[in-house]
This record gives structure tokens, C-alpha cells and sequence, in this order.
């Protein structure tokens, strides 16, 4: 999975705003949704899934549910509840990563982890991923569901895959690709796919717009790994060089260690292996990524995934719907957050 690369028109700062303007209505009836399907019985429930979900996040997914149903002009409401799935699932996600990356912050403030302890994160997290697929079968769509369902899977995998590749200096850019297509864009796929399923539009539509959000979502996550050894804690909402004292082997590394001499190579293999993790080690692991221009180089492969995204809804016509999808793909790429 080897990028060839080609530039991306840049325009100045590119933004979320008609993206969150295209469905700000929308996303009413979706956060309804959300805030009554995460109620329980148990107060721990609704409190830690709180704390998560009501902690600033973008809700690029379940915006991007909407926004792929605007495109194809669709009028009803089962994109609610299915916007809402999928937010149920990152937020799933997010809840059982910080726990395996034993993480201290996620969106500016400390992770549900640190509050609530391991044991009560990873079972709402499960909570979330049981409302999720409630909410699948409740929308009665049988393709519906083989989407959403496999999506879960494939991020578990993806997850899974990430895990065992930590600590692995030689992991290749072609299986980081690979990590990252499960783990991330398989959601960004999935809950673009969705809305043309719902609007009863032909197979040749579904898999444009899944390969709208495949692509969105790696160039996200490429803008992620990028943004984690070029931005402060402040801009990030998390630690700075999380990715690094984890032994993660994301792309500004593997390409760093692919252009450095003898010894730089000496210095990741001890770093990832995680004998070098103090803040003097991430001073030296940032000024290398800036020697081989490697964050550089990341973004430009966002770029060219930001471009196939834009490229795969060519075929649509054009208006607001269009045109704030093309922009998330610009601003994926931009963003210093």
C-alpha cells in the first residue's frame, strides 16, 4: 500500500465549520439519541461515558454520516440512530485504548482511565459497543448491520494488529498502512457507506462513499502521527510523544529510522524497545523526524489520501453538501489538533 504521492490543492485554512453548518440540525436529533442510549441504571455508566463523550471531540464520523446522506439528497431520519452507532463505537474504541495504551489524557483533560480506573472503563466501553449494535438491529437493515458489524471487527483487528506491532523497529510503512486502514478508516468507510444504504441508492454509489471516508481516515490518522511530534500538549488535547514512550511505531518514525545513519538506527531500536523514553530521548526522537523532514513527509501522504477522498465523490453534484466534504478532507490534513 505504498503512496505515490500528488499534491493537494491547498486553500487558507481549511475549516470544519460548513461541514458542522451542513448537519448542525442533524446532529440534535443524533446527540439526543446519544445522550439517551448511554443512560443506565448504574450511575457509573452514564457518568464515565460522559466524561468521554461529552468531552469536546469532533464527532467527524457520525457528522460524516449526515453529510454523506445530504449528498445523495436523502429526506427521512434512520441516519439518526445509525450516526449514533457509530459514535457509540469510536467511543467504544477510545474508552479501551486509553486503557491498553494506558493513557493520562484524551481531549485536554485526564482519560476516563485515570478517573474511573482500568475495570470500569473497559466494561462501558463494552456498555457502548452492546447499545451500538441495539441501535444496528433496531434500524432493521440486515446490510446495515454486515457493515457496521464487520467494521467492528476489522477496528478490533486493526487494534490488535497495532498492538503486536508495538515495539517492532522494522515495522514497514506497508503494514503500518495496513494497521491503520483497520483500526481508524474502517469506521470513516463504514459510517459514510451506511447513508447511501438508507437512501436506497445502488452499489456503485456505496462504495464511492466508502471510499471517501477509507481514504478521509487515513489521511487523518496520517495528520495524527504527524501531529504527536509537531504540536504541544496544549494543541493536541493529549501528551505530546504519547506515540513515542508507547514504542508505537507510527509513520513519521518508520520513516525516520528508514533515511537515518548507523546510529540514529542504534537510538530507535533502544527508544522503541523502550530504553530510551525520557524527555531529553523525545527531544532528540523530534530533532531526528525534523533532520529526514519526516513529519513532512507523512503529511504529504495525508495529502494524497485526502485527495483520493475527494476524487471518490467527483461523481456527485456539486453543492454545500459537496463542497463541506471536500473541506473535512483539506482541513484532516491541516488541522494542528
Amino acid at each position: 500500500m505504498t503512496a505515490s504521492i500528488h499534491s493537494l490543492p491547498r486553500r487558507a485554512e481549511p475549516s470544519l465549520q460548513p461541514l458542522m453548518a451542513l448537519v448542525a440540525e442533524g446532529m440534535n436529533s443524533v446527540n439526543e439519541v446519544i445522550l439517551g442510549r448511554m443512560q443506565s441504571r448504574i450511575p457509573l455508566i452514564p457518568a464515565l461515558a460522559g466524561h468521554l463523550i461529552a468531552g469536546g471531540g469532533k464527532r467527524m464520523r457520525p457528522m460524516l454520516t449526515l453529510a454523506s446522506a445530504s449528498l445523495l439528497g436523502y429526506g427521512g431520519s434512520r441516519h439518526y440512530k445509525l450516526a449514533a452507532t457509530v459514535e457509540f463505537i469510536h467511543t467504544a474504541t477510545l474508552l479501551h485504548d486509553d486503557v491498553v495504551d494506558g493513557s493520562d489524557m484524551r481531549r485536554g483533560k485526564k482519560a476516563a482511565n485515570i478517573i474511573y480506573g482500568n475495570p470500569a472503563t473497559v466494561l462501558v466501553g463494552d456498555f457502548l459497543f452492546s447499545r451500538s449494535f441495539e441501535l444496528m438491529v433496531e434500524d432493521g437493515s440486515l446490510k446495515v448491520l454486515k457493515i457496521l458489524s464487520n467494521a467492528s471487527a476489522v477496528i478490533a483487528e486493526g487494534e490488535v494488529d497495532q498492538l503486536v506491532a508495538q515495539r517492532q523497529v522494522e515495522t514497514s510503512e506497508e503494514r503500518y498502512l495496513a494497521i491503520i486502514n483497520a483500526k481508524t478508516a474502517a469506521l470513516f468507510a463504514a459510517a459514510c457507506r451506511i447513508a447511501a444504504v438508507v437512501a436506497e441508492r445502488n452499489e456503485a454509489d456505496e462504495l464511492a462513499l466508502d471510499s471517501y471516508g477509507r481514504n478521509l481516515g487515513i489521511a487523518f490518522q496520517l495528520a495524527d502521527d504527524a501531529i504527536d511530534y509537531d504540536s504541544d500538549a496544549s494543541e493536541m488535547g493529549k501528551d505530546q510523544g504519547d506515540d513515542f514512550r508507547e514504542g508505537k511505531m507510527t509513520l513519521p518514525v518508520i520513516l525516520a529510522y528508514a533515511r537515518g545513519s548507523a546510529e540514529e538506527r542504534t537510538f530507535w531500536q533502544e527508544a522503541i524497545a523502550g530504553d530510551r523514553n525520557s524527555d531529553a530521548d523525545l527531544a532528540h526522537a523530534i530533532a531526528l523526524i525534523r533532520k529526514h523532514e519526516a513529519v513532512n513527509a507523512t503529511r504529504e501522504r495525508a495529502r494524497h489520501y485526502a485527495q483520493r477522498a475527494i476524487d471518490a465523490i467527483a461523481k456527485f453534484p456539486a453543492g454545500a453538501a459537496k463542497a463541506a466534504m471536500t473541506e473535512a478532507a483539506e482541513f484532516a490534513v491541516a488541522r494542528r489538533y
